[in-house]
C-alpha cells in the first residue's frame, strides 16, 4: 500500500515537472559542442567528432587556468565561466558557500536538472560537522537562468550540440571552482551530484585528480539512455525520435556517457559512493545497474546504497535521512567503501 502511494506521488511530481516542456526540433549545433566545427551538417560527421572527444583526454580540461575574476561576499562566490554562451546571465557562475570554519574538508554540490532551490538543509548539516559546502549553480539554473525560460531547457534538450556544451560548461565551471578551493587552502575535496548533477560530478571526478571522493545520487552511465527512457525527459525523446534512434544518440552524446570514463573513475585515489532508487522512473534501475557493473569490472568498488523509493520520493523521509546518513559515513571514512 505504502509503495503504491509512493509511486503515485512520484508520478504526480513528474507531471508537475512537465509544465512548460514541449517538443522542439532536433538540432546539431556542432560548433557549440566542438569549437571550430561550424561546417558540420550531418549526424555522421557530428558522431565522428563525438567519438574523437571521447578519445581526447583533454576534452574536459579547462581552456584557461586564470584565477582572475573570483569575487566573494556574504557567503556567495561568483566568477566568469570559461565558456561564453549567447545568454549573458549564464556566463557568470554563482556558488553559495556554507563555511564550516575549517579548511580540512569541502563538499561541492551539483544539483538536479530544473532545481528550484539549493540544498540548504544539506549545506547546514555538513557545515556544522566540519565540512564546508559549496553549492554551485549549473548552466541555465538559478542566477544563470535564461530570461523568460520556464525551465532549464538549454541545459538538456534535443539540441545535441548545446547539450554537450552545457554539460561541458558545467564540468569546466566545477573544475575551475575546485582549483580555486585548492588555492584557498582546502585539502580534502569531495563532489556530490544529484540526477543530472551526478553526470557532472562524475565527469569532474573522472578528470580532476584533486577530487578524492565522489557521491553520485540517482545516476547511470549513458545520458542518452536516461533521456530516451526516463519519465522526466519524454518531451526530449518525442523531439528526437522522428529523426534519430537511440543507437545514434548514444554515439552523439558519447562524451557525456560516464561509462566511457569508468577506468578513470576506478583510479585508486578516488572513493565512490552511489545512492540509487529501486522504483526510479527517471533514471531506470537497469541503467544504474549496468553502470555499477561497468565500474566494478574496471576495479572500482563503489559504496552503493539502494533505497525502495522513486526518483522524486528520495527527497522524502525516511529515504532522504538514510541517504544523508550514508553520505555522512562516506565523507567521514578514509576507506573506499563497500556495498550496503
Amino acid at each position: 500500500m505504502y509503495h503504491s502511494w509512493l509511486d503515485r506521488w512520484d508520478e504526480r511530481r513528474a507531471r508537475r515537472g512537465e509544465e512548460g516542456k514541449g517538443r522542439t526540433a532536433l538540432t546539431l549545433d556542432a560548433e557549440r559542442a566542438f569549437p571550430g566545427a561550424e561546417k558540420i551538417t550531418s549526424l555522421e560527421e557530428f558522431c565522428v567528432l563525438a567519438d574523437q572527444a571521447v578519445a581526447n583526454p583533454a576534452f574536459f580540461d579547462e581552456p584557461s587556468r586564470s584565477d582572475q575574476g573570483f569575487q566573494g561576499q556574504d557567503g556567495w562566490l561568483k566568477f566568469p565561466s570559461d565558456i561564453s554562451t549567447d545568454v549573458e546571465e549564464n556566463n557568470i557562475v554563482w556558488a553559495k558557500i556554507a563555511d564550516s570554519g575549517s579548511f580540512d574538508r569541502v563538499l561541492v554540490i551539483f544539483h538536479h536538472w530544473n532545481a528550484s532551490s539549493r540544498n540548504r538543509q544539506i549545506a547546514s548539516f555538513f557545515s556544522k560537522r566540519g565540512i564546508t559546502v559549496v553549492e554551485i549553480a549549473m548552466p541555465y539554473h538559478f542566477e544563470r537562468s535564461r530570461p523568460g525560460s520556464l525551465h532549464a531547457d538549454y541545459m538538456l534538450s534535443a539540441n545535441l550540440g548545446r547539450t554537450i556544451q552545457s554539460v561541458r560548461q558545467a564540468v569546466l565551471d566545477g573544475r575551475k571552482l575546485i582549483r580555486w578551493l585548492k588555492r584557498e587552502g582546502y585539502r580534502d575535496i569531495s563532489v556530490l551530484g544529484m540526477s543530472l548533477g551526478s553526470w557532472v560530478a562524475g565527469l569532474i571526478a573522472a578528470h580532476d585528480p584533486a577530487v578524492s571522493k565522489a557521491s553520485l545520487f540517482l545516476t547511470a552511465g549513458s545520458l542518452a539512455d536516461m533521456v530516451w527512457t526516463g519519465r522526466a525527459t519524454r518531451a526530449i525523446r518525442d523531439s528526437l525520435a522522428p529523426e534519430i534512434d537511440l543507437t545514434v544518440l548514444r554515439r552523439a552524446w558519447g562524451p557525456l556517457n560516464l561509462g566511457n570514463y569508468a577506468q578513470r573513475l576506478a583510479r585508486p585515489d578516488l572513493a565512490l559512493h552511489v545512492v540509487l532508487a529501486k522504483r526510479d522512473k527517471v533514471v531506470l534501475p537497469e541503467l544504474s545497474a549496468s553502470f555499477m557493473q561497468k565500474l566494478e569490472d574496471t576495479g572500482a568498488r563503489p559504496n552503493i546504497l539502494e533505497l525502495n523509493c522513486g526518483h522524486y520520493s528520495l527527497a522524502m523521509p525516511p529515504h532522504i535521512l538514510l541517504a544523508g546518513l550514508s553520505l555522512k559515513r562516506f565523507l567521514s571514512s578514509p576507506d573506499k567503501g563497500r556495498r550496503t
